[in-house]
């Protein structure tokens, strides 16, 4: 089967460049499952993982939002923060997000609400991404 180039990138420097033969993420507009020769696109992602398949296998990560850029030969992630499933501390996840709960929760007068549920996003985002590390 073909493949396709995928590049995740960060402002860290890159988490990942490999070939695969689809690429499903999700867009702030929904689902997207990107095969080798697919028409040119950009969208924004949401927090949210992106499954990486080739061979029978689907490799993991998890991505903070970001865009997304298909050409018929290669896709490329530009992201705030990814991590690879088997690169993610399970712990500092869980910490994050009681935190992110415990803000909520607590409903202090000076919390930013947007940003205490984004934060509980990634939290979530990451623990259910860390689950798939084999």
């Amino acid at each position: 089967m073909s493949t396709v180039t995928t590049s995740i990138v960060t402002p860290d420097g890159p988490v990942l460049e490999e070939d695969y033969e689809m690429v499903s993420c999700t867009a702030e507009n929904g689902e997207l499952g990107i095969l080798p020769g697919h028409i040119p696109l950009v969208a924004p992602l949401k927090v949210s993982s992106v499954r990486l398949q080739i061979q029978g296998r689907t490799d993991y990560v998890s991505v903070s939002g970001g865009f997304l850029e298909v050409r018929p030969d290669r896709i490329t992630i530009l992201a705030q923060s990814a991590e690879r499933a088997s690169d993610i501390d399970v712990d500092r996840a869980e910490q994050a997000k009681q935190r992110a709960e415990k803000r909520l929760q607590d409903k202090q007068a000076n919390l930013d609400q947007i940003r205490a549920e984004q934060a509980l996003n990634r939290a979530i985002n990451r623990l259910e991404v860390a689950s798939h590390a084999r």
